[in-house]
């Protein structure tokens, strides 16, 4: 609860209020936050903060900066000119419900107070942003070759689509509370392996792995493991790593 608790208070807080100027905007950006979804990635990062024998309150901000720019993502993935989404968690998606050009704005709006507001973290700043923009940039790279129709590297489109998120999520909670770059470096090889689990999962529910169902199921169990045994040396509370690693096996959604 109080990992909730403080990524949705953090988002609140950052989020512009819904009647700022201009409202729509306001609106579609709280509107695109507030939806839903499990918040995998900033609860990542909190408990990435801990592991590294943190403090999570000093991670608040790079946790909320991140769910910003994947929520920035999403909105923009659902638009007609990419994968013509009309709905989102169940409800309907951005550009459904303020238009087209509301939606793309929204996201762009997203995504820069995501840097505004890692920016806001209490150390370590400048290497909290490379790690966003260069995770950023990732995300989009893995977007484009899932589009392509010829020669798609599945590897490829995993690691950056995916798992870069879950990758810069651990980077800026460890990188938040002060933590060296090996600690860093530990925290990163958990998340990549947490983030290919994520897809693989993804691709077991979903019914469209490019492999067949038992290596699926391998390649997602290899993860897992790969994750938790990343781990071995931190000086912090590992349990809500251990806890969203484990969690993903049997996930249904």
């Amino acid at each position: 609860m109080r990992f909730s608790k403080i990524i949705e208070e953090v988002l609140d807080e950052v989020l512009p209020k819904g009647n700022d100027r201009p409202a729509i905007l306001s609106q579609a950006m709280r509107y695109a936050v507030g939806t839903g979804g499990k918040r995998v990635r900033p609860r990542i990062c909190l408990a990435a903060a801990l592991g590294a024998g943190g403090d999570i309150e000093d991670a608040r901000y790079p946790a909320a900066a991140i769910e910003l720019l994947h929520n920035y993502t999403l909105v923009h993935d659902d638009l007609p000119a990419m994968d013509n989404d009309e709905e989102r968690r169940g409800m309907m998606s951005v550009w459904k419900k303020f238009g087209e050009a509301n939606a793309i704005l929204a996201g762009d709006a997203l995504l820069a107070l995501a840097y505004k507001t890692a920016a806001l973290s209490p150390r370590n700043v400048k290497r909290i942003i490379e790690e966003l923009g260069e995770k950023g940039v990732g995300v989009v790279q893995g977007q484009v070759e899932d589009i392509e129709e010829i020669k798609r590297d599945i590897d490829f489109i995993y690691l950056h689509k995916t798992a870069d998120l879950f990758i810069a999520s651990a980077a800026m909670g460890a990188l938040a509370v002060g933590a060296d770059e090996e600690l860093v470096g530990k925290l990163k090889e958990y998340a990549l392996n947490l983030g290919l689990a994520f897809q693989y999962q993804d691709d077991l529910l979903d019914g469209d792995s490019p492999y067949d169902l038992e290596k699926t199921r391998s390649l997602a169990e290899e993860s897992t493991n790969k994750a938790i045994d990343a781990l071995q040396g931190l000086p912090g509370d590992l349990s809500e790593l251990i806890r969203l690693a484990e969690s993903l096996r049997g996930r249904q959604r």
